[in-house]
């Protein structure tokens, strides 16, 4: 029979194995329904007879838009859990004891995430400005 603490090991290996295979296994198969999508709306269109504008909208990919804060954001977020851990460092916590330990690196990632929050709106906001800002050469 084995020990606990192996039987423990075990149990952890056995998911450090089983969940990136079952990630994978789970994108193929998202990529499989995707193309099967695709191509049953392509035969609705062409046994439908559908004009080509339609088509065009229809059949065109959908990519989702793409976030140009997301370094922003786990740069802000590395950085507060970092200024948690030193803060860690000089109080001398051991994680394994203390609780505080886990508190102020959490208190350090919800403070990156505040910063960075706080940073994206004074972006857009900026952005928002630029844009409504007509162009002086259109006057000249």
């Amino acid at each position: 029979m084995l020990h606990p603490v192996e039987l423990e090991g075990l149990v952890a290996i056995m998911f450090s194995l089983a969940i990136p295979i079952f990630a994978i296994v789970m994108g193929i198969s998202k990529s499989i329904k995707k193309n099967e999508n695709e191509r049953i709306i392509r035969e609705a269109i062409i046994t439908n007879h559908t004009d080509p504008e339609t088509a065009q909208l229809l059949i065109q990919n959908q990519e989702p838009k793409s976030n140009k804060f997301t370094a922003l954001r786990w740069g802000c977020v590395l950085l507060g859990i970092g200024l948690g851990a030193a803060i860690n460092a000089l109080a001398h916590m051991d994680p394994k004891d203390d609780i505080y330990f886990w508190l102020i690196l959490a208190a350090g990632c919800g403070v990156g995430f505040l910063a960075s929050f706080i940073v994206e709106m004074k972006m857009q906001k900026k952005e928002t400005q630029e844009d409504e800002q007509p162009d002086a050469s259109t006057f000249n």
